[in-house]
């Protein structure tokens, strides 16, 4: 059992955390400071040191726990031998899409803060993460389109990742529950991806 030390030491490190959060959000995670976490958690600047050794930490510590139950349910789809490569890529949009709307105050900062380039070597840790997720999702287009892994999969991958995230924009600030939602509009995000699919296999002619 945790002593009443233990206990507020878990706490405050959980109101730095929210605190974080909240101004991640709000503000987005380049604009936020660590003053400005610590006045919003009640806390002094130094108290967030304790526990975190920098901003970066932070991003870490609410980002990953999230990112990596993303990544073993698009495994999960990914490693599906009874499902062809188009359905396995409908199923890894629709959850893509679920996991983003319904994180959609925190999604911009789980994948675009202090994000890299995917076709370079990432140094930071949630990079790498990112990068393992949009290579399992170029993996199974490449499996549609039976080509090599080449500069052309990259692009057509990419072009592949605008389309998702320009769904994400469209409908991040709707008000309608999710599960609606994704059961109202799922038809037509399978139809995107089948037109796109036909699109880049138009393009390989």
């Amino acid at each position: 059992m945790k002593n009443k030390q233990e206990q507020r030491s878990e706490e405050t490190k959980k109101q730095i955390l929210e605190s974080a959060g909240n101004l991640f959000a709000k503000k987005g995670y380049d604009s936020v400071t660590i003053r400005e976490i610590a006045k919003e958690a009640g806390c002094s600047h130094t108290t967030i040191y304790l526990y975190f050794k920098d901003k970066e930490a932070l991003l870490h510590q609410l980002s990953m726990p999230s990112l990596q139950e993303l990544h073993i349910q698009l495994k999960q789809i990914s490693d599906m031998d009874t499902l062809t490569a188009e359905v396995k890529l409908k199923e890894i949009s629709r959850e893509y899409i679920h996991f983003c709307l319904k994180n959609r105050n925190m999604y911009d900062v789980f994948f675009n803060a202090k994000s890299s380039r995917v076709d370079e070597e990432p140094e930071l840790e949630i990079n790498k993460f990112r990068v393992e997720i949009f290579e399992m999702m170029k993996l199974v287009i490449q499996q549609c389109l039976s080509i090599p892994n080449d500069e052309q999969l990259l692009a057509f991958s990419r072009i592949y990742y605008y389309n998702l995230n320009g769904i994400l924009i469209t409908y991040s600030y709707q008000h309608e529950p999710l599960d609606i939602l994704m059961e109202r509009l799922t038809p037509t995000f399978d139809l995107a991806i089948e037109i796109l699919v036909l699109g880049f296999r138009e393009k390989l002619k």
